[in-house]
């Protein structure tokens, strides 16, 4: 009775972790946890002749919570079986030949196709039933939409955004929260999006691994002559290598060496049979086929002493646990830091100062804690936020406990105002990214826009934290002092005043020709005077400039930079009052930007969209069937090339004279 009951609690906390992960976009327990409650149901499971109904070992998935149309699928889509020992994948193999790949850590999408072009895409869903994203499929960056083969075609693959991406898109895209914690969670999201808009500006890749059927293809009954048709087909595929018994080991191994580097999310390796007809031969359990299997990595775990938990405030106001323990060598470098996701974990771990601790690197690359041998907790939880002093609260949902900061004003949730600030157009400070502004922020390095300027007294705290070393923190110093020389414009808009953006601060800077004092007490009236500016965006401006606060700040910026004065000229604006819009490839410029730049520098303006308003559209290609050059078209705007506003613009000519 007793092991009964020990199975229904590890049930519903592997269920309630499967669901957090796959469903929420949330992680509520370390992966090595989870495999080895999962393992050690299993060995229950067969001890004692019991299986619960809602045993995960059963359950191939959860039900389908959004709102896209559902789909069941030809044949299940099941969980692959696994193992961490080497020579039980070799005992697998036995003396058959094997393809090895990467296990990509993404989102698993079926694709179909019928004459040529991709007719439906539907995700794994529960296993027996999908979601169907074929608009947003369609939207990804190296799916091909038609192939040559024209008979009917299934596969499967992986949807997965690069790890560089996904710290590119971390920095630019605003919409992304916290709910991202890796890669996978961002796909996942992306994918299932209702507005295939958002899925195709977070660059969704997908990498074919399984080919399900193809009318009329014989493949020798061979999956290594599948890949490479598939291929043919113009198909990208997860990385594999050809294996027997003999060189399954040192192949494992290459694919170890490429871990660190792999640009892909990767949680293992999959090995399949390449003989067709024998892996289909040995059917399939209820929740395993048995033609394939998935190996990860035996974990190197490490025993260390925690030396504290520091707590991290974020954007959203959550707080984090970050254990910070002796340093340990893992996986080739040296690791003293691990974030321990909320309370809830940190209190299942009953963490305390000087405990025991193991730690590993889950997919060899996120320090996480294993176990905690001594459990000598609990770590006390802070009742003020770090950053700002405030009293914090903890919250409670699905069963989670988390630590948030009351204050709104908290600096950690003025994280955008920050990276604004130091973004391309406006301060223009490399290096800066948003995950290094919040950890500067969440240390107490940054409190306010000056002090980003006064990071150089920080070296020893800085070249400690994890990413950064001598040379990134000089980089990093010298992009700071680079940026002190300004301008009005750059300062005006990254000071990020509402409806106040680039176009708008330049035509502000202008009308008072480039004077930050009359910049700075520009009044109301004196504002709507400019064409553009309306009494919205006067308003905000005017009280911007009031703010006890903001002034503070900005007089203790102005000592830290230095404003070149933009000269006027009177030489004439000769596209005064003329509004452009840009598409296609630039030749003559370096990017569009330029070109835009360029534009508002002689008087125009430039827009995004083609209007009745719009008086050019500039595009090289005037034949191209872009919805910009058909609007154009409809609306009687003229199409220009680059090369005829360069000429307008030596010339000094005013277009249409």
């Amino acid at each position: 009775m007793h092991q009964i009951q020990r199975m229904k609690q590890m049930v519903e906390r592997l269920n309630n972790a499967a669901r957090a992960y796959y469903q929420e976009n949330r992680e509520i327990m370390p992966n090595i946890e989870y495999d080895r409650l999962y393992d050690e149901l299993v060995l229950m499971e067969k001890e004692t002749g019991v299986v619960l109904s809602d045993s995960p070992t059963v359950r191939v998935g959860y039900e389908l919570l959004t709102g896209l149309p559902k789909e069941t699928h030809e044949s299940p889509m099941l969980s692959l079986d696994k193992t961490k020992d080497i020579h039980a994948l070799r005992e697998w193999l036995g003396n058959k030949k094997g393809l090895l790949s990467w296990k990509i850590d993404g989102l698993t999408i079926v694709l179909s196709y019928s004459d040529g072009k991709l007719s439906k895409a539907v995700t794994r869903g529960n296993g027996e039933v999908g979601e169907v994203v074929t608009n947003n499929v369609r939207v990804f960056k190296n799916v091909p939409l038609t192939i040559p083969y024209k008979g009917n075609l299934v596969l499967r693959g992986e949807a997965v955004i690069r790890y560089s991406d996904f710290e590119r898109m971390n920095r630019e895209i605003a919409d992304i929260n916290l709910k991202y914690k890796n890669p996978r969670n961002l796909c996942s999201g992306s994918v299932r999006q209702l507005n295939n808009r958002v899925t195709a500006e977070r660059n969704v890749y997908y990498f074919a691994f399984a080919l399900v059927s193809s009318e009329g293809v014989d493949f020798n009954n061979s999956r290594l002559q599948q890949m490479i048709w598939l291929r043919k087909q113009g198909f990208d595929i997860a990385e594999y290598k050809e294996v027997d018994a003999a060189n399954l080991e040192e192949t494992v191994a290459w694919f170890a060496g490429k871990m660190e580097g792999n640009d892909l999310p990767a949680d293992g390796l999959v090995l399949t049979f390449d003989d067709i007809a024998y892996g289909q031969s040995l059917g399939r359990t209820a929740k395993f086929p048995k033609d394939a299997i998935a190996f990860k990595w035996q974990d190197e775990v490490m025993e260390t002493q925690l030396v504290k938990v520091e707590w991290s405030a974020s954007r959203t106001g959550l707080i984090n646990p970050i254990a910070v323990f002796e340093p340990v060598e893992l996986e080739g470098t040296t690791v003293q830091r691990a974030s321990v996701h909320n309370i809830s974990v940190m209190e299942g771990l009953e963490l305390g100062i000087g405990d025991t601790i193991r730690v590993y690197k889950a997919n060899m690359i996120i320090p996480q804690i294993s176990e905690n041998k001594t459990r000598s907790g609990p770590v006390a939880i802070p009742e003020q936020c770090p950053v700002c002093g405030h009293k914090t609260v903890i919250q409670q949902e699905n069963d989670v406990k988390s630590l948030f900061c009351t204050n709104e004003n908290c600096l950690a949730k003025q994280i955008k105002s920050f990276t604004h600030f130091v973004g391309r157009d406006a301060m223009g400070i490399d290096g800066l990214s948003e995950a290094t502004i919040e950890k500067f922020i969440s240390n107490g390095l940054i409190r306010e826009y000056a002090d980003i300027f006064r990071l150089e007294r920080y070296e020893n705290e800085i070249t400690q934290m994890e990413g950064f070393g001598i040379k990134s923190f000089r980089n990093l110093i010298d992009a700071i002092n680079k940026a002190r020389v300004t301008n009005a414009v750059r300062l005006l808009y990254s000071l990020g005043i509402p409806n106040i953006g680039l176009s708008n601060a330049k035509l502000i800077c202008k009308e008072f020709s480039y004077d930050w004092e009359q910049i700075q007490n520009a009044s109301r009236d004196q504002l709507l005077r400019i064409s553009g500016v309306g009494e919205v965006m006067a308003n905000e401006y005017v009280r911007f400039f009031n703010n006890e606060r903001n002034l503070s700040f900005l007089a203790e910026l102005m000592k830290e930079i230095k404003l070149e004065r933009i000269e006027t000229t009177s030489t004439g604006q000769p596209f005064e009052g003329i509004r452009f819009v840009i598409t296609g490839a630039v030749n003559e410029f370096s990017n569009r930007n330029e070109l835009k730049d360029t534009i508002e520098q002689k008087g125009g303006k430039v827009t995004d969209s083609v209007t009745s308003k719009t008086d050019y559209l500039i595009n090289n290609d005037k034949m191209s069937g872009s919805s910009k050059n058909r609007k154009a078209k409809e609306l009687g705007v003229p199409i220009i090339s680059e090369k005829q506003f360069l000429n307008w613009m030596v010339d000094g000519i005013k277009p249409g004279e």
